[in-house]
């Protein structure tokens, strides 16, 4: 039984930095490059554009939680709403539209949600910096 564990963990360790290193470097781009176009999103649904800040929390703040391993199931849980809000406020039209090569246009940022709900779920295994609270 251990041994399977230790695969659980090592599994888990490979979600999370394959999930949480490619959207951490979507977060520095938007560090780089503003957020202007996500706020013009927000203030379109009537919403505070300061709202768009809540980008960085979920692209930059969420994936390094991850990635080391620090309540990460309440992390996954901010990535995964992060991505549902990506969803809603720019890519609604691909709900049900194939991309040029056949696959859902929506595929990496449903993969991307789905890896939050899922880590939310199993927590972060062992091999991360904090193994013993309920949000890890």
């Amino acid at each position: 039984m251990q041994k399977m564990e230790k695969k659980q963990d090592i599994g888990l360790l490979i979600i999370r930095l394959g999930t949480a290193t490619p959207m951490l470097a979507y977060g520095i781009g938007k560090l780089i490059h503003g957020i202007d176009y996500i706020k013009g999103l927000v203030a379109a649904i009537g919403l505070p554009s300061v709202l768009g800040h809540g980008v960085y929390i979920g692209e930059i703040v969420a994936p390094v939680l991850i990635i080391i391993g620090f309540r990460t199931r309440l992390a996954g849980l901010v990535f995964a709403a992060n991505c549902l809000c990506a969803i809603l406020l720019a890519k609604t039209a691909d709900i049900f539209r194939l991309n040029e090569n056949g696959g859902w246009a929506l595929e990496l940022l449903a993969i991307y949600l789905l890896s939050g709900v899922a880590l939310f779920l199993m927590g972060s295994g062992r091999l991360a910096v904090s193994t013993r609270n309920r949000w890890d």
